[in-house]
C-alpha cells in the first residue's frame, strides 16, 4: 500500500462531492460538496482542494451501468476527469467504478436519520467516501493503485 493522502471526486450534474483519507490510507472523511453547474469554478475549487491537501493521487467515480460497459455519463466523466488532470498534473487522475456508490450513501444517510433535504447537501460527500474506501481496499488487496490512469491533454 502506497503511503499518502488521495482525494476522491463523485461528478454529478449539480453537485460534486469529494472526500479525502489520511495519509496511511485508513480512513476517508468527507471534505465539501462543490457546485457543479459551473463547471470552470468547479475545477478552480478542485484545483484548490488539490493544492490544500497535496495528495499522492485524486481518484474521480465512474459511473457504470449495472449491466457493464459505459454510457454517456461515463463519457462525461471521463471528459471531466481529463479536464481536472490537466489542472492538477503533475498529480495523477485514476478512474475508479463507483457503481451503486450514491444509492449506498443515501440508503446509509437515511439509515442513519438524515432527512432528504438536508441528506442532498452530503450525499455527494457520502458517496465520494465510499468511492475512496473501495478504491483504498481494492489498492490493499491486489498491491496495485486502482483503476485506470487518466492521461494529460497535450
Amino acid at each position: 500500500m502506497r503511503r499518502g493522502r488521495r482525494i476522491a471526486v463523485d461528478v454529478g450534474d449539480a453537485r460534486i462531492g469529494v472526500a479525502s483519507c489520511d495519509p496511511d490510507g485508513v480512513l476517508a472523511t468527507p471534505v465539501e460538496t462543490v457546485p457543479g453547474r459551473d463547471l470552470p469554478a468547479a475545477y478552480r475549487r478542485l484545483a484548490a482542494i488539490v493544492g490544500e491537501y497535496e495528495p499522492i493521487e485524486v481518484v474521480v467515480g465512474l459511473p457504470r451501468p449495472l449491466k457493464g460497459g459505459e454510457g454517456p455519463a461515463a463519457a462525461k466523466v471521463r471528459a471531466f476527469a481529463r479536464e481536472l488532470a490537466g489542472r492538477v498534473a503533475p498529480v495523477p487522475i485514476r478512474l475508479v467504478d463507483e457503481r451503486m456508490t450514491t444509492v449506498t450513501a443515501a440508503q446509509g444517510l437515511r439509515a442513519s436519520g438524515v432527512n432528504a433535504k438536508k441528506g442532498r447537501s452530503v450525499v455527494d460527500q457520502a458517496a465520494a467516501v465510499i468511492i475512496l474506501q473501495n478504491a483504498l481496499e481494492t489498492e490493499r488487496t491486489s498491491g496495485e493503485a486502482p483503476g485506470e490512469a487518466v492521461e494529460v491533454d497535450d
